[in-house]
């Protein structure tokens, strides 16, 4: 009786054929597609085992040196972000710090190239409102962190170095700006022997200010350090000024002028003055645009001067619709300097000044 019932069942359906057929035709294609990636398709001949191993045993140490390096970049530049802005690509992925984002062409289009141009100084200058400006331009893409490469960082090699910079396409600039270049007396050499093409940018501020802006800085975060007069002079009673002081030695532009042209023609370095950087900002985005070789693209219209911060400020920032302005860090009201200190490094300056204005063929009005 069992029996017959058994053997009176139904067939299976055409349905359930159709899906384990289905089900088998996935499981094929999904062993083909796991044994070209494991060949990487190579269907035609098949490298040797030792081949094979060491192709593979290459390409896991170039993997690893990467995310080595990757790491590094971000362990170096973990903190807070500069200015509180960070390009919202950047953000969204994080595989590389923050403070490293410059404008990054979209996933897999264009590739890391070493830098063609470099804002080398000078600190309390203007340099980072110029780099902000700079980022605005579609052709030009800039690394938003100083690496400080040549200057500290040297030994880990130019491989590292360009690690850190964004990809770029054919016909884009690749920029990084660290202030203290242009005072490192082993930054022209290295760079000149990174490329001897580079163009290098250096935004120059009248020197008594710079120096008092330099102190307001550093006072900001070591508020028990001596007064500005103090450390301005090696004996206050015959005003011997100590140039010994970085706040001071900065400001003798002449000198470090005179160490980068040993390297790099004149025509290759450009100034940029960091009161007109305020005062007219579209006028020197101009100059800079004309020495990159570049369409002048910024103009006033990307600008609107900020009455609180004293400065102008981007209508629409890099990567932002909305409007952006430099850090609180940036703009800080400066402490009361004695006027006749003032005088004696004014005085003391006067003849630096002199020469720079005849060595690049520019009046900066410092010494009105």
């Amino acid at each position: 009786m069992a029996f017959s019932r058994i053997s009176k069942l139904d067939p299976p359906s055409r349905g359930i054929f159709r899906k384990a057929a289905v089900m088998l035709c996935s499981l094929l294609t999904s062993l083909f597609l796991l044994h070209c990636l494991a060949d990487r398709c190579s269907t035609t001949t098949s490298p040797s085992p030792v081949k094979a191993s060491s192709s593979r045993a290459t390409g896991l140490f170039e993997d690893l040196r990467s995310l080595r390096t990757k790491r590094l970049a971000y362990e170096w530049t973990a903190g807070s972000e500069l200015m509180g802005y960070t390009p919202p690509d950047i953000v969204a992925s994080r595989k590389v710090s923050p403070r490293f984002a410059g404008k990054l062409s979209p996933l897999g289009e264009g590739r890391k190239k070493l830098p063609q141009a470099l804002i080398i100084g000078v600190k309390k200058g203007g340099t980072r409102a110029l780099l902000e400006f700079l980022r605005v331009h579609p052709d030009i893409r800039a690394v938003g962190a100083e690496p400080h490469f040549f200057d500290r960082n040297y030994e880990n090699g130019l491989e590292w170095y360009r690690e850190l910079m964004p990809k770029t396409l054919e016909g884009q600039i690749t920029m990084e700006k660290t202030p203290s270049y242009f005072v490192t007396r082993e930054a022209p050499a290295r760079i000149s022997a990174m490329s001897r093409d580079t163009k290098v940018i250096v935004v120059v501020r009248d020197p008594v200010t710079r120096a008092i802006s330099d102190y307001t800085q550093t006072l900001s975060k070591k508020p028990d350090i001596p007064s500005f007069e103090s450390l301005t002079f090696k004996n206050r009673t015959t005003g011997l000024i100590d140039t010994s002081w970085s706040a001071i030695q900065i400001g003798i532009y002449a000198k470090h002028l005179d160490n980068w042209l040993q390297y790099f023609p004149m025509k290759q370095i450009l100034f940029v003055s960091g009161e007109r950087l305020i005062s007219d900002p579209a006028g020197e985005l101009g100059r800079v645009q004309d020495f990159l070789g570049l369409k002048r693209i910024i103009t006033d219209k990307h600008f609107y001067f900020n009455q609180t911060k004293g400065f102008p400020c981007l209508k629409k920032a890099e990567g932002s619709s909305k409007p952006h302005c430099l850090g609180k860090t940036k703009g800080r009201t400066h402490p009361n300097i004695d006027p006749e200190v003032v005088q004696r490094l004014r005085d003391f300056y006067r003849p630096f000044n002199m020469k720079f204005y005849q060595m690049t063929g520019r009046f900066f009005g410092w010494d009105d």
